[in-house]
């Protein structure tokens, strides 16, 4: 009885959290109405930090309920590798020289596009960069098309509707886009290992079609918005003080190191320290570390994981009571409410599931993964970094889907009809 009594109060406390997740921008709206608990408005309008302040409720509750061993054991149980592995790649690829290094690849890339300068940057960034997302993780790929973005777009006087329609086609591209390989995409993370899914496998099931998506997607919203985005002038994505190549390998090391070792957060912890240390002696040629950002989308990611442990009991049996040809469209409208590495998470805890069903599963979750903030992980990242510059701060969330729909759609008709 209350083990059941838990699980049944972590859907109640799931079900706020969502609430909450998608009510943000009205509490960003009240902290610039009503001055006088600003504050307070504002922390609960700020989205990192609404799925770990909903996990603190329910570790109380827990505790109430069954003690302290009962709090100790489950979140023994948690694993808590890509809120950490998250906070890492954020620091490091949300550094002046990562970006400028991102920044010089696509503006080399651009010149060879037969369009203006500015409108071929903004293309590439929201195709060439999600790709790239299969190589260096989505995450890292998230922090530095949305860095560069924000300095080169948002900040530049776009308008409310390029900007929505920019994010809605960033978050689904990033989230297909990782597909081209089996370690960079969280819901492929999941299940990759266990059904033996090799890089031959993810190139001839997803890459093909995500890529195909992919550049649809950034060229159908580059045109609908190309006067618009021929009267933004494309600045830098950083300063203008030039960083030495020798630092900008020293920091794609770095990168790659955290990458080769994602798994291993006892390694990784260790390779983030080392690079504070360098960034500290060559401070020079850094800007501010990204920490405070980074640290709140950990957060963020912890408490969904907190959270999203105890939904098995409802949700598993809801996503598998689908067949083969619907979990397609099941996962894809779950993901919306739950992150899709959970939904593969639970897929691959069942044996005895068909090949067709583990594609449409995977396929059906990484359609979804741009519908909400919390769809997918990396888009956690992409709001942190350009939330501030929507109105009062907030990224409405019905402007937001119907800003995704379009790209998902494209998405669907590659995975479904390809």
């Amino acid at each position: 009885m209350p083990d059941h009594l838990i699980e049944v109060c972590a859907a109640i406390v799931f079900a706020i959290a969502l609430i909450h997740t998608f009510s943000t921008s009205f509490f960003e709206h009240l902290a610039h109405t009503q001055p006088r608990h600003a504050d307070a408005w504002h922390l609960l309008g700020e989205v990192e930090v609404v799925f770990g302040l909903w996990a603190m409720v329910l570790i109380v509750l827990m505790f109430a309920i069954g003690g302290k061993a009962s709090v100790v054991a489950y979140m023994d149980s948690r694993n808590f590798t890509e809120p950490m592995f998250v906070f890492v790649i954020m620091v490091i690829a949300g550094t002046r020289p990562v970006l400028q290094l991102a920044a010089a690849s696509v503006r080399l890339a651009a010149g060879l596009l037969p369009m203006a300068r500015g409108t071929a940057v903004y293309f590439l960034v929201l195709s060439l960069v999600p790709l790239l997302g299969s190589f260096i993780t989505e995450p890292a790929a998230m922090t530095v098309a949305a860095l560069m973005l924000r300095d080169s777009l948002f900040r530049r006087g776009a308008s409310t509707n390029l900007k929505y329609a920019t994010l809605g086609v960033l978050f689904v591209n990033i989230s297909i886009g990782g597909t081209l390989t089996p370690f960079a995409a969280p819901p492929v993370i999941m299940v990759s290992a266990k059904w033996n899914w090799d890089l031959a496998f993810m190139l001839g099931t997803f890459g093909w079609k995500a890529a195909i998506a992919v550049l649809v997607n950034a060229t159908v919203v580059t045109l609908v918005f190309r006067r618009e985005l021929l009267r933004i002038a494309a600045g830098e994505a950083v300063g203008a003080v030039r960083v030495p190549p020798g630092v900008m390998l020293v920091h794609i090391l770095f990168l790659c190191a955290v990458v080769v070792f994602g798994h291993h957060p006892e390694i990784f912890i260790g390779i983030l320290l080392f690079f504070i240390g360098y960034a500290t002696a060559y401070q020079r040629h850094q800007d501010r570390l990204i920490l405070r950002e980074a640290l709140l989308v950990a957060f963020f990611l912890a408490g969904l994981v907190v959270l999203s442990g105890l939904q098995q009991w409802w949700l598993q049996p809801l996503l598998l009571g689908l067949d083969a040809q619907s979990v397609f469209y099941g996962a894809t409208a779950l993901t919306a409410i739950a992150d899709n590495a959970a939904l593969t998470y639970l897929g691959s805890m069942v044996e005895g599931l068909s090949d067709e069903f583990k594609v449409a599963l995977v396929a059906g979750a990484v359609t979804g993964g741009g519908l909400t903030i919390i769809a997918n992980a990396p888009n956690l990242v992409g709001a942190a970094m350009l939330k501030g510059d929507f109105h009062e701060g907030a990224i409405h969330p019905l402007a937001l889907l119907l800003a995704a729909l379009p790209p998902t759609f494209v998405a669907v008709l590659a995975f479904r009809g390809l």
